[in-house]
């Protein structure tokens, strides 16, 4: 069967989190974006991890109206480099908690920081029977190739037992399939949400072929067992994240790799640090000029959430408008949910919508989109006519050109959202959008 899953994201209880992060809110919103597999997040929390025994079945059995949940945390290195695990039931959750409790503070956050290695932590995952592999494995921060040229030298001999590899935001499979070791792995997209937002949770996901919605019928999927595998990966241009060029992390002059050289690293317009971008990164690592996609690689499709879309159709300020909201609402009613409605829908049957709606969406399935990259901290943003433009923000979307003069107020608007989301009003949601 096939199975949409989101794989990574976090509980209430992890830094910069909604309070609505909650399983029966996860669960339910997720129904709406068309997901059946979710990760619960964060299991070694201690917290999180009774309130997910709450809602469960049994020790290997999670699952609340019709959503399935697998054990899932991300654990943050020694050197910084965040690993995500999927764990074969809460019993392992637990007995993970325990393996790795001398060496962090589990109740500070929901997603440990440990001091461990690459390999320590990739040792324990295989005596709990557990699948690993680097999150969003190219952003400049917290990632694998971050703080290292290659798998070995992160897991050591254990580079053999990781699986998979989270792509994030900011890469996707053409990105990936330049670099030779990553062909045997398989590749995954998910959301890295912080909230249940219709823009966040399930932003990025991956589709598999599974014998059942199960740890073991998805770890057959993601070993490629059987005859199962990743059928379809789902997330964001690269182009659109926020670290994809190289640029200033203060005024976002962009730069290519051997001008940041010469600049020594240092912007010519306002002295400012240039961070290495994504794009760049692949390039020193890359073993081909071109992709080359192993025959087990699924497609990667190019979207961003449903809600996103409307906005721009309608150059409304947020995702957050009344009409935003009204439109994505009458499109879930319909298709069911928004798997439904951006991938599987007749154009035909989209016209329930304002037509603007309708031509994006399906600007969006044939790559009709002019991307401008981002770079130093600031998101790209994506064009689909000389009329309509949107940039993305902190928030998830940033005004096209004809609002610029209203960005001061849209700006403190979308921080008002975000802070009646989250427990810390100082803490940006957006700090975690790889």
């Amino acid at each position: 069967m096939k199975v949409n899953t989101d794989l990574h994201l976090h509980s209430k209880y992890s830094m910069a989190s909604s309070r609505k992060m909650e399983l029966p809110t996860i669960a339910r919103e997720a129904s709406k974006k068309g997901m059946k597999l979710l990760g619960t997040a964060d299991c070694t929390h201690p917290k999180w991890l009774e309130e997910i025994k709450k809602v469960s079945i049994s020790n290997e059995e999670i699952h609340i109206e019709g959503i399935y949940f697998i054990p899932t945390t991300e654990i943050e290195d020694n050197k910084r480099v965040h690993h995500l695990m999927i764990l074969p039931s809460i019993s392992k959750a637990e007995e993970l908690a325990e393996y790795i409790s001398p060496f962090g503070n589990l109740e500070a956050d929901g997603r440990p920081n440990v001091n461990l290695n690459g390999i320590e932590i990739a040792e324990i995952a295989k005596d709990i029977g557990a699948l690993i592999g680097p999150c969003h494995a190219f952003t400049p921060w917290t990632a694998l190739y971050g703080y290292h040229n290659s798998l070995q030298s992160c897991y050591g001999y254990m580079t053999d037992y990781v699986s998979f590899l989270e792509l994030g935001l900011s890469a996707d499979s053409d990105y990936a399939d330049r670099i030779e070791e990553l062909h045997r792995l398989t590749f995954l997209s998910n959301s890295d949400a912080h909230s249940p937002s219709t823009n966040k949770l399930a932003r990025e996901f991956t589709q598999f072929d599974v014998p059942e919605i199960t740890f073991d019928g998805l770890k057959k999927a993601i070993l490629r067992k059987q005859g199962y595998r990743a059928t379809l990966n789902v997330g964001f241009f690269p182009e659109e994240g926020k670290y994809n060029r190289s640029a200033c992390i203060k005024c976002f002059t962009q730069y290519s790799l051997p001008e940041a050289v010469e600049q020594n690293w240092r912007c010519s317009v306002c002295r400012g640090i240039i961070k290495k971008g994504v794009l760049d990164r692949i390039k020193e690592l890359a073993d081909f000029e071109e992709p080359r996609h192993p025959d087990h690689r699924s497609p990667y499709l190019h979207l961003i959430p449903l809600t996103e879309i409307i906005q721009m159709a309608l150059r409304h300020s947020s995702v957050q408008t009344k009409g935003v909201k009204t439109a994505w609402n009458i499109l879930i009613e319909h298709f069911g949910n928004e798997v439904e409605a951006l991938i599987h829908s007749e154009p035909e049957d989209l016209k329930i919508v304002d037509k603007r709606i309708v031509d994006a969406i399906l600007a969006f399935r044939k790559g009709n989109v002019i991307i401008h990259p981002g770079g130093g901290g600031h998101y790209g943003w994506l064009e689909l006519s000389e009329n309509l433009k949107v940039e993305k923000s902190e928030s998830g979307t940033k005004k096209g050109s004809e609002m610029k003069k209203n960005d001061k107020k849209f700006e403190k608007k979308n921080e008002e959202l975000e802070n009646e989301e989250t427990d810390n009003s100082k803490c940006q949601s957006s700090l975690f959008d790889f």
